[in-house]
């Protein structure tokens, strides 16, 4: 039986038909494939493997690890993949159109009072006059796919400033960042882990911060096959429940300070910035610091404005309502 603090337990029957707790997947000790970026804002899963809270739950994990959210939607799809966190993207709610995924939970948002993703302007093009957001008006700005969550930042963006933007796929988060600084795209957004690192050396300058324009994004959720959602509630909850430990331990030692930051670093740095020494991978782990959703908690207002901008742009079905891309029976949700 999984022993669970009170505010565990509420969350796990924050839904209106939150079933019975994750003892059937205990039973089974289930084998299971977790999608996931190498970034600070994943650290809920990492720090759950690490500290044995998916065990606890009878499941046993298995990492993939992936380069941009829409090949991630596209693995829960196929089966490749069990559970992940990631933006929305165009991608998956179109999977979800189709009945092959559904949102199940909240992970990364921008909150007030802490810092969070920056829109930035590359060095080549700031040298050359670009100084602010409408600065950039008509210029390059860079994204994954049509359809990412840089798409989505972007166009929100672009329309509270008046202006447009050339938006320019370029498939994954590292070439973003050398296409910034060799100064082929003139505007991005991104996570501050790794925004402040490479403003500091000089490869672009963070002119302003996302949440100015998009304020309490959604900027993540947790999602699954709609199979898992409907058919492994035990799995759904196990996997909820040990992912949600590692939330709050996430946020004890990263924002509340009750807890060993150095420890967490040591953790995080496992996954994150592995390429780099442990002193000099800390500070960008450490500027990476975001809130992630307590219990998993889903910010229902923000999923619907993303769903309604991708419809808006014809990037998705019209007729896609908020029920076929979310699951609202697994977490506490807000904004309804």
């Amino acid at each position: 039986m999984i022993k669970l603090n009170r505010r565990g337990a509420m969350t796990l029957m924050g839904g209106a038909a939150a079933g019975a707790l994750a003892s059937p997947a205990i039973a089974m000790n289930k084998k299971i494939k977790v999608g996931a970026l190498r970034f600070t804002s994943h650290s809920g899963s990492f720090i759950a493997y690490e500290r044995g809270y998916f065990a606890e739950a009878g499941l046993d994990v298995e990492f993939e690890f992936f380069q941009a959210a829409q090949p991630m939607a596209v693995a829960i799809a196929s089966g490749d993949i069990d559970y992940a966190v990631t933006a929305i993207s165009g991608g998956l709610i179109s999977l979800a159109d189709k009945g092959a995924i559904k949102v199940i939970g909240g992970a990364l948002k921008e909150e007030a009072g802490l810092d969070g993703q920056k829109y930035l302007i590359s060095d080549a093009s700031y040298q050359a006059g670009i100084k602010t957001l409408k600065d950039l008006d008509g210029k390059k700005f860079a994204v994954t796919q049509a359809g990412s969550s840089f798409h989505y930042m972007g166009a929100k963006m672009a329309a509270a400033e008046g202006i447009s933007l050339r938006f320019t796929p370029l498939q994954k988060v590292g070439a973003i960042i050398g296409a910034m600084r060799s100064g082929q795209v003139d505007g991005w957004s991104i996570v501050p882990h790794i925004a402040k690192p490479l403003a500091a050396a000089g490869a672009w300058h963070m002119v302003a911060n996302v949440a100015d324009y998009i304020p309490d994004y959604q900027v993540t959720t947790v999602f699954t096959s709609s199979g898992n959602a409907a058919d492994e509630r035990g799995m759904t909850e196990s996997f909820l429940n040990g992912f949600s430990r590692g939330v709050d331990d996430y946020a004890a030692a990263m924002i509340d300070g009750t807890a060993s930051q150095d420890e967490m670093v040591d953790l995080i740095h496992k996954y994150v910035y592995t390429d780099r020494p442990r002193e000099k991978a800390a500070p960008s782990i450490i500027n990476g610091t975001m809130r992630l959703a307590t219990g998993a908690a889903l910010n229902l207002a923000s999923v619907q404005d993303q769903l309604s901008w991708f419809q808006s742009e014809g990037l998705v079905d019209g007729d896609i309502t908020l029920d076929t891309l979310v699951d609202g029976s697994y977490v506490e949700t807000t904004g309804a």
